[in-house]
């Protein structure tokens, strides 16, 4: 009798993944769903939120401690300042596409693959 072989885990894995890849390349000829001034607009929107998110954190933890251990407002204005200088090196990231998912590095990535196709 002929027995069935079962294909290991992997090579059933890499066929799915072939097929998940050719869809997405499939989806990417389509075209852009999204204009370029709304992923600038996008962009620009996830840039303030960084920088914001980062002094908020800052002042926060700043105010918790300066509660907890009783002293003035010096804590608050230290992590105030090292809050405002994690968000500027977000804010820096997320511009230059360092993080890989978006920005200008992010789009010239993906521009370049539209052309190629």
């Amino acid at each position: 009798m002929a027995e069935q072989e079962n294909p290991s885990p992997l090579e059933d894995i890499e066929a799915r993944l072939r097929v998940a890849r050719g869809a997405e390349t499939a989806a990417r000829k389509v075209g852009p769903t999204h204009s370029v001034a709304s992923s600038g607009l996008g962009l620009g929107f996830r840039i303030s939120i960084e920088f914001v998110a980062g002094v908020a954190v800052g002042v926060g933890i700043g105010y918790a401690l300066d509660r907890w251990l009783g002293t003035a407002p010096i804590l608050m204005v230290l992590f105030l300042l090292l809050g405002g200088a994690a968000g500027v090196m977000n804010a820096y990231r997320a511009a230059k596409g360092l993080d890989e998912s978006v920005g200008l590095g992010g789009s010239q990535r993906r521009r370049s693959e539209r052309t190629e196709e």
